[in-house]
Order: structure tokens, then C-alpha cells, then sequence
């Protein structure tokens, strides 16, 4: 058991895994094109057969290794879901369900690569705070479309004719798509102040808002880093004590050797 626990969590293994799920990502990539993939197909079969067996393979090997423990991790879990889902459909007529779990396997690489299950897990750790700040945003783009159809909806209503029209329009401006040759500069022909409408609302949605989104995901990321530092520095002491331990039963021996 020691020898497959150490063939399991070596890290030649889990290289071989994240290669692997990195090819099957190109794979499903390739199948796309049609021509590549109707020449090719029994050889696209056989090899997606194949990284299945590794995969519930690898599934079934942590399971014995780590026992109760793999499922107190919830990236095991979604390892277990996806590889469990994609054995059971595969002979189905389920074939729309079953590439849906095929698609998924790509994201198998987040849960073999500490960095990013890093960045995940600052994401999740910020959804309150992020929740809050799309809560306000939803408050201002509702100000603004309000604003903008009772001030640009005879101007120009294809895109400030109603509420709704007007949400869409904020929402092409917030991604600062073609908003300046598209909707700005027509309005900005017919009503000169127009332009403290769009960049205000640019200032306040685009830049403000983003960066206070962007900034909760790095600290989080940022504290996850410092436990994972501060853990690390625990496990070096620890080490160090065991050595020092050691070598003091080394010293212990020897004089006990000499009486």
C-alpha cells in the first residue's frame, strides 16, 4: 500500500495526468473540424477509450490510497463526478449529455494544478463581496437606463427607445464596445452635455466597479498564498525539530555505546 501510495501522490503521476487531460482538451479541440475528425473518427474513438480507463484508473487508485479522506476534497469529488459520469453515458443514447462530460474533462487541468485551484478558490471565497458589488451595479445601470430613455429615446431610440434597450446599450458601453463611433458620437451630434451621461457612467460602471471585483479576488488570492506560506513555515519547524530530535538519540546511542 506504501508503494501505491507513493506511486499515486508522486508528482511524475500527477504530470502524466495533467498531459494527459491537456491532449484530451486538443482532442475534443480537433473533433471539431469536420473533415479531420470523419477521416480519423475509429482512431478518436479508441483513443478517447483509452484516456477514460486512465482516468477512472487514476480515480479508483486515490480512492484505495486515500480512502474516506479523497472525498473530503471537493476537486476529488468533481474528478469522481466527471470521470463517473462520462463511464456511465458512454454506451447511452445520451451522446449531447455525455459531451457535455467530455467537455468538462478539460477542467480536470484546475484540479491538478495548485495555482489554479489557488485563483478558484479566491473566486468562490469573493462571491459575497462580488454579489454585493453586481447588487450595486444592477442599481446604477437601472438609474441609467432610466436616465437614458427619457433623455435619448426620441434621439435615438433603436437604442434608448425603452428600459430594456437601454440595458442592452449600457451594457455594450460598460464593455466598451464600439460605444464611441456606435451610440456616443450620434447623440453627441444632436445633444452636446451627452457626454457626461456615457462617461460618468463608464467611470462609475466600468472602472470603479471592475477594479473593486478585481481587487477582492486578489487579496483573496493574496491570503490564501500567506495560509498556504504560514502552513509551510509550520511544516519547516516541524522538520527541523524531528531533526534535531534525531540527531540527539544519534548522540544518545553513541554515548551509550561508548560506556
Amino acid at each position: 500500500m506504501n508503494a501505491l501510495r507513493q506511486f499515486v501522490m508522486d508528482k511524475r503521476f500527477n504530470w502524466f495526468i495533467t498531459g494527459l487531460i491537456i491532449f484530451n482538451a486538443i482532442l475534443i479541440g480537433l473533433e471539431t473540424f469536420p473533415n479531420i475528425y470523419e477521416d480519423y473518427h475509429h482512431y478518436f474513438v479508441v483513443i478517447d477509450i483509452i484516456i477514460l480507463i486512465i482516468f477512472a484508473l487514476e480515480v479508483i487508485l486515490k480512492i484505495m490510497v486515500l480512502r474516506k479522506s479523497f472525498f473530503s476534497n471537493p476537486w476529488n469529488i468533481f474528478d469522481l463526478v466527471i470521470v463517473l459520469g462520462s463511464v456511465i453515458l458512454y454506451s447511452t443514447p445520451f451522446v449531447s449529455v455525455l459531451r457535455i462530460f467530455r467537455v468538462l474533462r478539460v477542467f480536470r487541468t484546475i484540479t491538478v494544478i495548485p495555482t489554479l485551484r489557488r485563483i478558484v478558490a479566491a473566486l468562490f471565497m469573493a462571491v459575497p463581496t462580488i454579489s454585493s458589488v453586481l447588487l450595486i451595479m444592477l442599481i446604477i445601470f437601472y438609474v441609467y437606463a432610466i436616465l437614458g430613455t427619457s433623455f435619448y429615446g426620441d434621439i435615438a431610440p433603436e437604442y434608448f427607445g425603452d428600459i430594456f434597450l437601454s440595458f442592452v446599450t449600457l451594457f455594450q458601453i460598460f464593455t466598451l464596445e464600439s460605444w464611441a463611433s456606435g451610440i456616443f458620437r450620434p447623440i453627441f451630434a444632436e445633444e452636446p452635455w451627452s457626454w457626461l451621461y456615457f462617461l460618468s457612467f463608464i467611470v462609475i460602471a466600468t472602472f470603479i466597479m471592475i477594479n473593486l471585483i478585481v481587487g477582492e479576488i486578489v487579496n483573496n488570492a493574496q491570503k490564501i498564498t500567506d495560509d498556504i506560506e504560514e502552513d509551510t513555515d509550520e511544516i519547516k519547524e516541524d522538520t527541523n525539530e524531528i531533526k534535531e530530535l534525531r540527531k540527539e538519540i544519534r548522540e544518545i546511542k553513541e554515548m551509550l555505546q561508548d560506556k
